[in-house]
């Protein structure tokens, strides 16, 4: 310790800084890459726009949309020049004798020339997926991204397509409250709890065990065989619900379980000294708490749930893909099933970020 707080001596010269590397090689190599990505552009929007034009898609929209594309790649030369000069002032400066301004020069420049890589790569993956959408005469975008058969058949399959919204919403009020019950069915306490625990478990192990397509195949075809009062004249749509249900109710009894779990038996502890039964140290003091825990990864069960809906269309309901399979056997093309999985992607995208987000402040809140 006393070594390292002495001053330096003329028996010891402090030793000396190391030079900044010269950046200007870097620099040009970046600039160099980002006029070969804005030749690559301009090229691949060509390319574009002539195989647009021989699939009939000339509107100014798409024409516009193209060249905004390729002006956007000028951009690139904004952070590879700025580059450049960065490491033109470094050697200036390193020349001139200032240690300090050059290195920080050096470093903008590198990281300048970084983010011309970072955003030249991303728009040369775009660029590639352009050209295999394109190449042997369209064969792919043909395929999935007809436009005017999208057009025109986006109506129906937005239609349908609420179908699946309503079996989402319907199949998640009921499992927020199922899946709630069977994880405090886990808890019950002392021997008398004993069976509803087992039957909890067996319940969670079971329908975690069974795919999501086999219960929707055993409820939507076996129930309505059964001639049951009320049950086998249930629609198709409430069928596909309570299937799920069971799928999911199973998954999230794991999450709340999981949330209750984390809280500490502290709480509980001073809960019961304070004279609240069990059922109200649930109700007031665990669960609260767990919820906030619970919500992000009850979010992201959900968001699969949502794309589980698509399998209603093993038992016959006309959902969006239904509806999308029947247009693709008509028309002998895969465009609507792309719009289908555009509009999940659409729903799907907005809870995703949601999430994140979720995540995110409880992270800030904990500190």
């Amino acid at each position: 310790m006393t070594a390292l707080m002495e001053e330096p001596s003329p028996s010891r010269p402090a030793r000396q800084m190391s030079l900044p590397k010269d950046q200007r090689r870097f620099a040009a190599i970046a600039l160099l890459y980002a006029a070969f990505m804005v030749a690559a552009t301009w090229w691949t929007a060509f390319f574009v726009r002539r195989a647009l034009a021989a699939m009939d898609v000339t509107g100014l929209a798409a024409q516009a949309s193209i060249f905004a594309v390729a002006v956007i790649s000028f951009t690139l030369f904004w952070p590879a020049l700025r580059s450049w000069k960065r490491a033109h002032q470094a050697a200036q400066r390193l020349a001139a004798g200032d240690l300090v301004e050059a290195r920080v020069a050096a470093a903008e420049a590198r990281e300048q020339g970084w983010i011309t890589f970072g955003y030249g790569v991303a728009l040369l993956i775009v660029l590639l997926g352009a050209l295999f959408i394109l190449v042997n005469d369209e064969a792919v975008g043909r395929t999935f991204f007809n436009l005017p058969l999208i057009g025109a058949s986006f109506g129906m399959v937005l239609k349908a397509f609420w179908l699946n919204v309503v079996i989402f919403c319907a199949t998640e009020a009921i499992v927020l409250v199922l899946a709630l019950f069977v994880a405090i069915a886990r808890f019950a306490p002392g021997p008398a709890g004993r069976p509803i625990r087992l039957l909890a478990v067996a319940y969670i192990d079971g329908f975690r065990g069974l795919p999501a397509i086999i219960t929707l195949y055993l409820v939507g075809f076996g129930l309505p065989l059964t001639g049951l009062p009320w049950v086998s004249n249930l629609p198709l749509i409430w069928l596909a619900v309570i299937a799920l249900s069971l799928t999911y109710g199973a998954y999230n009894a794991e999450v709340y379980r999981a949330g209750i779990d984390s809280i500490h038996p502290s709480q509980i502890a001073a809960a019961r000294s304070l004279g609240l039964s069990y059922a109200k140290t649930l109700r007031f003091v665990v669960v609260p708490q767990a919820v906030r825990r619970m919500v992000p990864p009850l979010l992201n069960n959900f968001i699969s749930l949502q794309k589980d809906t698509a399998l209603v269309s093993v038992i016959g309901a006309i959902d969006a893909f239904n509806q999308a399979k029947i247009i693709a056997s008509n028309e002998f093309n895969l465009s609507a099933v792309t719009t289908v999985a555009f509009l999940f992607v659409l729903i799907t995208i907005p809870q995703a970020r949601l999430v994140d987000r979720l995540i995110e402040h409880d992270k800030q809140r904990r500190g």
